[in-house]
């Protein structure tokens, strides 16, 4: 049995030793990268700087403490965040099992036989009693590299998913600034209308006494009334929307409609005059889905390995070591000792093109991931180039907006004053009314774009899940 056992080590020991990995080791391909973002003018070579949005923390950015405590809340409850948690765990374990395959496997176990046998013409009876105790052993070796192949891809899978949840913290980062800043924007047009509301009801109030003093006609009247309702009826659907934002923010935050309590207003939230970008290169370290997509592609790759492993030989070890005996005093004595061991080679050798269209399989899907690999990077980039378009935009056009806005409250006031001095018709008031309540509420909605431009931006970036 020990010279057995001494020429089993040795010629696993060679087998080893000899071993080999079969298919494609994995290599980063190669990307084409710019040499700066469309949107921002190019930095001189000196002037290029590595700094950028994207590698701030998300309490940094926003710095509003409402919005952080509902990010913190969200970061917690959110039910996507921890799908993706137990996600990770699951891909865990299964690298786990994956990595089990490579090492032998044992047990042991404890059994007790009765036989009995009756009386022939042929056979006297008899009857057996024994026990037996022993432990078996069985080893697939991976000679070819088939499980170590497996377990890099299960390796990859688990950095799949640990991407994947970061990716989860990134959006889930956006959302809530995105749905913040709605609300907010929300409210600052909520007391728009209301102020305007108050002061179109205070101007109808003094046409109706103009008129019945005979200083205005009931056209004046009517027209002051359209001021009224229009301003009234804009009411209702701005508390529809207040609420339906508010039941959003509290789904993300994993609870129950209900009210949302707020921070600072929307013109009181920070926007810097210039976000840095930071470099094209830099984004590929940066950005979860990059890696997310990255890591599916090594485990496609080391599939083809696994299915490659297919045409070659398996190699198998086995070995049972116990004792056994009708007498339980005699059990572990050396008589009663009983052992084997076997090893066994299988080649396949027609398979029907099973193991051919295996490997035809994995490099097929090696190349998708591959394509979706370099997709991923470009929509990365087109992201990127659109969200800072975006944001220098929105600044020019809430900057237009100010203006327009404050002439539109000018030309309403001049109204006012040219049809209190009766120089002109209350139609002219209406006009101005109405164009002043738009201006007001056009830019309201330019500076929420501004905000939302500024969350893309920080989100394609690559930024929100670090911690």
């Amino acid at each position: 049995m020990m010279r057995w056992a001494r020429c089993i080590s040795i010629s696993l020991l060679a087998s080893l030793s000899a071993a080999c990995t079969v298919g494609p080791n994995y290599q980063r391909p190669k990307t084409d990268v710019p040499g700066g973002y469309r949107g921002v003018p190019a930095p001189a070579p000196a002037a290029a700087s590595s700094e950028s949005l994207g590698d701030a923390k998300w309490w940094v950015v926003f710095q509003d403490e409402q919005l952080q405590s509902l990010i913190r809340t969200a970061l917690k409850q959110n039910y996507d965040l921890r799908i993706a948690a137990e996600r990770e765990l699951a891909a865990q374990a299964q690298l786990r099992i994956a990595r089990s395959d490579q090492y032998p496997s044992a047990g042991v176990g404890v059994g007790g036989t009765t036989e009995r046998q009756p009386s022939s013409p042929f056979f006297s009876s008899y009857r057996w009693d024994y026990m037996q105790v022993g432990g078996a052993a069985s080893w697939d070796i991976d000679f070819w590299g088939k499980y170590r192949r497996a377990t890099e891809a299960a390796r990859a899978n688990l950095a799949q998913t640990e991407w994947g949840r970061r990716a989860v913290v990134s959006t889930l980062v956006a959302n809530v600034a995105s749905a913040y800043f709605r609300l907010r924007a929300l409210d600052l047009d909520l007391e728009i209308t209301q102020h305007t509301l108050a002061s179109r009801q205070e101007s109808l109030r003094l046409t109706k006494l103009l008129a019945d003093q005979g200083a205005a006609s009931m056209v004046d009247v009517r027209q002051a009334e359209q001021l009224v309702y229009v301003a009234s009826a804009t009411l209702p659907d701005l508390e529809r929307q207040i609420e339906q934002e508010e039941n959003y923010i509290r789904f993300l935050l994993a609870q129950t409609p209900g009210p949302i309590t707020r921070g600072h207003s929307l013109t009181e939230q920070t926007r810097p005059p210039v976000v840095p970008a930071g470099l094209p290169s830099q984004l590929l370290e940066r950005r979860p889905d990059i890696h997310e997509a990255e890591q599916q592609l090594i485990a496609a790759n080391a599939q083809i390995g696994v299915a490659r492993a297919a045409y070659f030989p398996s190699i198998s070890l086995t070995g049972t070591l116990g004792f056994m005996s009708s007498a339980l005093a005699d059990l572990f004595t050396r008589p009663a000792g009983t052992w084997n061991v076997a090893a066994s080679v299988a080649q396949p050798l027609f398979t029907g093109g099973k193991l051919q269209a295996n490997v035809r399989l994995a490099e097929a899907l090696q190349q998708q991931a591959l394509l979706a690999y370099q997709q991923t990077i470009q929509n990365a980039f087109r992201d990127v180039s659109d969200a800072l378009v975006a944001y220098q935009k929105a600044r020019e056009a809430r900057e237009q907006q100010e203006l327009l806005a404050a002439a539109a409250q000018d030309s309403a006031r001049l109204a006012h004053v040219r049809y209190d001095g009766g120089s002109t018709a209350y139609l002219e008031v209406l006009t101005n009314e109405t164009n002043y309540l738009a201006a007001e509420l056009n830019l309201c909605q330019a500076r929420l774009n501004e905000m939302l431009s500024l969350v893309q931006i920080y989100s394609a970036l690559g930024g929100g899940w670090q911690q």
